[in-house]
């Protein structure tokens, strides 16, 4: 968390390696291999199902294969409508999960240079049926009681974290804490104030954060936990009137709009650079 405050190099060196970790090299890997052939088999059975309820939805529509993946990408998006296409390629993509899930017994049964096009396909269909049970009185009608557990599923296999990348990121996180906690304690605790943090105000940012966050996490939005603090303790400050330090709040929220964009350019370098070095240097195929 604590690179978000823009502390030093240290700090925002370990932001980028956990960006890297979690949004660049889990993704050719993330799916729960620990599924059970029973499992497995109960999801080609409900891609079985769901096909044919998407197959009547579809009616006459068709689609190519290729276009597919387009189809329930624009569908995803925020201005994405429901059409009687995105229904076909539901049905292909749904017949493609079973066709790939059904010739195996385990993930691992499936070649590494597999697993990324199964993990999108169900990831898109997990992710459109969401989105349906969203926009329509969905769960409790007869479609929904054959999709809605079809979906579920779904999410175990690809919403997923590798152990070993929640081990990296801890790690990461708690070096960067372990470099940069002098400046993270005295940017909080004195910097966002005109005055020191008292420890009454810093139990109710604590608890507001905890409310906010817990909240956040049973709705699904994105929040920073950084942001969320940041803010509670911005906030006692105000309530107490002790009075905000402007500075130190433009710096904040510079840090916050630079951070991300930043990391995503110098992740993606350092992830071609690999990426050429694996490939021309040292020959891996």
């Amino acid at each position: 968390m604590s690179f978000f405050h823009g502390s030093n190099d240290g700090q925002k060196g370990m932001g980028l390696i956990v960006l890297i970790l979690v949004g660049i090299l889990p993704g050719p890997n993330a799916l729960n291999m620990a599924h059970s052939p029973e499992r497995i088999h109960a999801i080609v059975a409900e891609a079985q199902a769901a096909r044919g309820i998407f197959e009547k939805q579809a009616g006459d529509a068709k689609i190519e294969e290729a276009k597919t993946t387009e189809e329930l990408s624009a569908y995803l998006k925020a201005s994405g409508k429901l059409r009687p296409e995105t229904y076909a390629a539901l049905v292909t993509k749904s017949q493609a999960i079973e066709t790939r899930l059904g010739a195996i017994k385990t993930f691992t049964d499936l070649p590494e240079g597999d697993r990324r096009g199964v993990r999108t396909d169900m990831y898109l269909v997990g992710t459109t049926i969401g989105k349906m049970e969203k926009v329509r009185d969905y769960a409790d009608s007869a479609e929904g009681k054959i999709t809605v557990p079809f979906r579920k599923d779904l999410e175990t296999v690809t919403k997923y974290i590798p152990d070993w990348v929640k081990v990296a990121v801890a790690i990461a996180l708690g070096l960067g804490i372990t470099v940069g906690w002098k400046r993270i304690v005295v940017t909080v605790g004195e910097k966002i104030g005109k005055s020191h943090l008292t420890y009454a105000q810093g139990a109710c940012a604590e608890v507001v954060a905890m409310i906010t966050i817990a909240l956040a996490d049973t709705k699904g939005w994105p929040v920073s936990t950084t942001h969320v603090l940041s803010s509670g303790i911005a906030g006692t400050m105000a309530a107490n009137k002790s009075g905000l330090q402007a500075q130190t709040l433009r710096n904040i929220l510079l840090a916050w709009v630079l951070t991300l964009p930043v990391c995503i350019f110098l992740g993606s370098l350092l992830f071609a650079f690999g990426n050429y070095v694996a490939l021309n240097v040292l020959g891996v195929k």
